[in-house]
């Protein structure tokens, strides 16, 4: 019979290895628990002090590919034809011989002349066209259907209709083209002002006709203007996939809405090279809506001649930003002179939107519809002022191409011989009075200041010169150093030269 106290011995190992088993199974458990609370804990911790956002907004595959369908439906393709004849054509003779270039050259000019027919043949051209109305009005660029002679619209159900132009507007590269159908989709627009770099977007279009192509991008940068392509830019630029044939087709955000056209690429090889541009909506509707109204674009026009506001400019008057646009003349009877507006005034805001520079400026009138009661604010003599102006309609002879180029450099006065101005070019130009400039030394500071003969000087640091009396007067008051204020007359456009001295 086995000895009690062995057995409580016995029992009692037993109970401490059990206790000892039990507490390593509860700390593992509690181990395992803190590694597997401890990312979550730590991942929450970062988002909260990070300024991201959290990931649930980004969007899953299955956004993309709505919204890619719901645009792809809204795009269209568009071909267009143009008859091209050319001078130098076969030969309407009965041997095929007579239109081999080898036998050619042995006939003489008269046979040629005699013998030779135009030929001509089809030029085609393809791009892409975004559906703006049910009953068939579809926005494109003017490039993709400029001198056509037809055009045909391909639709996303392999439907293709003859289109017919509405009106077109060189200045924006904007198209408005139209086919016979009804009940078609169309994409809703989005505000442009608000979209922001970095911002998701699909290009859809038809690149080298490879139709209902959708490529996935980000917006680059607003606000590209003084790009050269047309008189009106306020570009927007993407990375999405853009080349030839996307023209005209439609760029989306991931909410489906339309958020400009595509209408250009920035290339040295003639295909994508990650630089796209498109036009934003808040451009192309009043575009479009006055070219479906009138078949023509009806512009807004304050009536002023604007420069860009160079630093040595700024400091001419005595401002510290060089953001605006400086008015260099204000025209006659135009609306910014009926409003008070006066040379020297450096435009900022219209009604209350910043304004970033001449383009810009241009852009935001151009915008606005011939009556609107617009509210800008200006300096003048270093004062913040608003005037209420009333614009007007651009007339058709005025050129929308940017200000003058900047003046670039140092220079003096030196090289520079004016004359009188006739009293045909005092009736021609229009002004009150100034000397022109009859020769100029080419390498002289002023020449390559951006100073040309025929300039017409009006004025030497604020003050008019009206005779050559006046203007000697002025340059021979100059300290070497002095900086120097031009106001010049050049053909149509008048602006300011500033001058600093080496």
């Amino acid at each position: 019979m086995a000895d009690p106290l062995f057995k409580n011995k016995l029992r009692f190992v037993r109970l401490t290895w059990v206790v000892v088993v039990l507490g390593l199974a509860f700390g593992a458990f509690l181990s395992v628990q803190s590694c597997l609370s401890e990312p979550e804990i730590a991942a929450l911790s970062w988002a909260e002090e990070s300024r991201f956002p959290p990931q649930s907004t980004i969007p899953s595959s299955h956004t993309v590919i709505a919204v890619a369908k719901q645009a792809k439906a809204s795009v269209v393709n568009v071909s267009s034809t143009t008859k091209v004849s050319e001078e130098q054509g076969a030969f309407e003779a009965p041997s095929p011989f007579f239109d081999d270039p080898f036998f050619r050259r042995f006939f003489g000019e008269e046979f040629e002349r005699r013998f030779r027919r135009p030929r001509e043949f089809r030029q085609e051209g393809m791009g892409s066209g975004v559906i703006v109305s049910a009953d068939g009005y579809i926005v494109t660029n003017n490039h993709v259907v400029e001198h056509a002679d037809e055009i045909e619209v391909s639709l996303p159900d392999k439907r293709k209709f003859k289109a017919k132009v509405i009106g077109t507007d060189p200045k924006t590269d904007v198209a408005v083209i139209k086919i016979e159908a009804t009940g078609l989709p169309i994409l809703p627009w989005t505000d442009s002002a608000q979209i922001e770099v970095g911002e998701l977007v699909l290009a859809v279009g038809s690149p080298f006709g490879l139709a209902q192509t959708v490529t996935m991008g980000i917006i680059s940068a607003v606000g590209r203007a003084n790009m050269g392509i047309v008189d009106y830019e306020d570009f927007i630029q993407t990375d999405a996939a853009i080349n030839p044939g996307n023209s005209g087709g439609a760029l989306v955000n991931l909410h489906g809405e339309l958020v400009g056209i595509n209408t250009a690429i920035f290339t040295r090889t003639g295909g994508y090279m990650g630089i796209g541009f498109a036009i934003p909506s808040n451009m192309v509707r009043p575009v479009m809506d006055s070219l479906i109204k009138h078949g023509k674009v009806v512009r807004g026009w304050l009536g002023v001649s604007i420069q860009e506001l160079t630093p040595d400019l700024a400091k001419e008057f005595g401002v510290s930003e060089t953001a605006g646009a400086l008015v260099a003349d204000v025209m006659e009877d135009g609306p910014a002179s009926k409003a008070g507006f006066e040379r020297g005034d450096i435009i900022t805001e219209l009604d209350g939107k910043p304004v970033r520079d001449p383009t810009h400026l241009r852009t935001l009138v151009a915008d606005s519809a011939p009556g609107t009661k617009v509210t800008i604010t200006l300096l003048r003599d270093k004062r913040r002022k608003s005037l209420d102006v009333t614009l007007g309609e651009l007339p058709k002879d005025m050129s929308a191409q940017a200000g003058p180029e900047d003046a670039k450099g140092k220079h003096a006065l030196a090289g520079v011989q004016v004359g009188p101005l006739s009293r045909d070019e005092v009736r021609e130009l229009r002004i009150k009075g100034g000397v022109v400039v009859r020769r100029i030394d080419p390498s002289s500071l002023a020449a390559q200041a951006g100073l040309q003969e025929g300039d017409v000087v009006r004025e030497v640091n604020r003050q008019a010169v009206t005779s050559v009396e006046e203007f000697e007067k002025q340059v021979g008051k100059l300290h070497a150093k002095e900086r120097v204020l031009l106001l010049v007359t050049r053909g149509r456009a008048t602006i300011y030269l500033a001058i600093t001295p080496e």
